[in-house]
């Protein structure tokens, strides 16, 4: 026994051909997207990561000169010495930070 059916499909096989065509092709823009965002978070983290370093290498710093302060608070050559070295060390960073800062 053959069936028959009296509609013609070939229309609508074919649109839902093109919209799978489309979805595919959206999926696609999707991944990609994706994988740049995954991309941009990762680069986000380690920049956190590199800038939550740096911050704890300042405060290590500073509490180590406010020790440093403390102990020669009652004599002046030491306190001296300590701002000169304070000031090389400033110049010196300057000049690093200027030498490596790409023009606007």
């Amino acid at each position: 026994m053959q069936f028959f059916w009296p509609w013609d499909l070939s229309p609508v096989l074919e649109r839902l051909n093109r919209m799978e065509v489309r979805l595919a092709a959206e999926l696609l823009n999707l991944r990609k997207g994706v994988e740049k965002m995954s991309a941009q978070l990762d680069a986000l983290t380690a920049e956190v990561t590199r800038n939550t370093t740096v911050d704890e290498s300042a405060i290590t710093l500073l509490q180590g000169l406010a020790a440093q302060i403390e102990a020669m608070k009652t004599d002046p050559a030491a306190l001296q010495g300590l701002a000169d070295s304070l000031r090389s060390s400033s110049d010196a960073l300057a000049a690093a930070v200027v030498a490596n800062t790409p023009a606007a």
